[in-house]
């Protein structure tokens, strides 16, 4: 991972039109390719970022970036769209890159960790027909927690949360960006699925084709019958 902090100007142009004014910045360059630009401010989000695959490419100013006092451009370059992320660096504070190595991914905690065995053991929750590949299924940049295939033979990738947040949806989007470029894989779809899902995060996971599942703890682990319930 590269870490600069930098005084620069930052332009996005594609889907969307963005300008960040010249100010002292963190820019984040990670192992995956992703180039994200953060301020000290704003808690854990970046102002502007680019996911990957992308190209990333430095060279001198030039033009009125170099008039208004730029010394070096970032061009950073979707490969997916015609988006583009540009970075105009006047000041370089500080660069340096640190080799974090392979991640282990993030811990589930209790129930999380027991709904994935159960949902492994009962896949049938999801639909008819599907069958489990894998529990922990290894990615570089964690693991999927379940990889599955639907009736059809496709392969689908599930994310389990106790709780469903937008921050879920985005988790699960980055291991379909990455599980996609598998040619033994692909196509790839997701699943969303907790004991609670926000609306937030299901406006998210259905903008990108991601579907939502919730899932009873109790009736999986066999605590509470669903039918004998009166409502």
């Amino acid at each position: 991972m590269r870490l600069v902090i930098a005084r620069c100007s930052v332009d996005y142009v594609g889907r969307l039109t963005a300008h960040l004014p010249l100010a002292t910045r963190l820019l984040v360059v990670k192992a995956d390719g992703s180039v994200l630009v953060h301020s000290d401010g704003g808690s854990y989000k970046p102002l502007n970022w680019m996911s990957p695959p992308c190209t990333l490419v430095t060279s001198a100013a030039d033009g009125p970036a170099a008039e208004a006092g730029a010394v070096e451009t970032w061009r950073v370059a979707s490969a997916k769209t015609d988006d583009v992320l540009v970075v105009s660096v006047h000041e370089v504070l500080l660069d340096t890159s640190v080799e974090l190595g392979v991640d282990p991914g993030l811990v589930k905690d209790g129930v999380e960790a027991h709904l994935q065995r159960l949902l492994a053991e009962q896949i049938e929750h999801l639909g008819s027909g599907y069958a489990l590949v894998r529990r922990e299924y290894p990615t570089a940049i964690g693991p999927v927690d379940i990889l599955c295939r639907d009736a059809g033979g496709l392969s689908v990738a599930v994310e389990i949360k106790r709780r469903g947040d937008i921050d879920g949806v985005e988790q699960l989007t980055r291991y379909l960006e990455l599980l996609n470029r598998d040619p033994r894989l692909a196509p790839v779809t997701g699943v969303f699925a907790a004991q609670e899902i926000k609306p937030q995060a299901r406006v998210l996971a259905a903008d990108r084709g991601i579907r939502c599942v919730v899932l009873d703890y109790d009736a999986m682990r066999g605590v509470d019958d669903p039918t004998t319930r009166l409502f």
